[in-house]
């Protein structure tokens, strides 16, 4: 079985799978950190070299104030939590978005696992914060305009490498697989330019359900699939 080098996962159904045990909506989320878990440690076992989930988008703000609140703070907890997990197996932690725009703590707390496990091996795991596809485009289209204002980019020279160069994620290889939970068919503003060519995998469980088996089962099923890259 091929496994992907690079495996993309739109974390969908916290809520609605705290709303039909009755519980709260962060009740969920909190669970949802456990499959997190679950995933990269079957990722490390599997070999997946790259694993990038979608946190927290931009649009992630316009939930009510408590619940934006909760959130953080589960992050922050995950982070400290898992960081000696993440030492032990060999994983490296990274962070994509406008975390700048992060509260303060989650920066720090994000920065110091960031340093601590930069050296480690294995899995790099990318958290998504503060993302959008769409900002990470106009953000790379800024700094390339800068550039050419100061003389330091032809535009008549710009490639898809070039702009590559721009994104947040220029430092890792575009996904071979997308997995989406909770069965919903779009891609909500992830990752817009490097899913070009990625096989999608959708699933009806929802995140806190989802299992390190439900990870091997889409590979399986990334591996009956035919990449062609727009060829014959």
């Amino acid at each position: 079985m091929t496994t992907p080098r690079h495996i993309a996962i739109i974390m969908d159904g916290n809520g609605r799978w705290a709303k039909e045990r009755g519980l709260p909506r962060i009740k969920g989320h909190e669970q949802g950190a456990e499959s997190v878990r679950a995933v990269t440690e079957a990722c490390v076992e599997l070999g997946v070299e790259f694993l990038t989930v979608y946190a927290f988008s931009t649009e992630n703000w316009k939930r009510p104030e408590a619940e934006v609140n909760a959130l953080w703070a589960l992050l922050e907890h995950f982070i400290a939590q898992e960081t000696p997990t993440l030492m032990k197996n060999g994983v490296r932690l990274q962070g994509i978005g406008r975390l700048h725009e992060l509260p303060q703590s989650c920066q720090d707390a994000l920065r110091r696992a960031v340093e601590l496990t930069a050296r480690n091996p294995k899995t790099t795991l990318i958290l998504a914060l503060n993302y959008s596809g769409r900002t990470e485009i106009i953000d790379a289209v800024r700094d390339l305009c800068r550039e050419a204002a100061g003389g330091r980019l032809d535009c008549e020279s710009l490639t898809e490498e070039t702009f590559s160069r721009q994104l947040y994620t220029k430092e890792f290889p575009d996904p071979d697989l997308l997995i989406r939970t909770s069965g919903e068919l779009r891609l909500s503003n992830f990752l817009l330019w490097q899913l070009s060519y990625t096989e999608i995998y959708v699933t009806q469980k929802r995140w806190p359900d989802f299992s390190k088996e439900d990870l091997r089962d889409a590979i399986r099923e990334f591996n009956k699939r035919q990449r062609r890259f727009g060829g014959l």
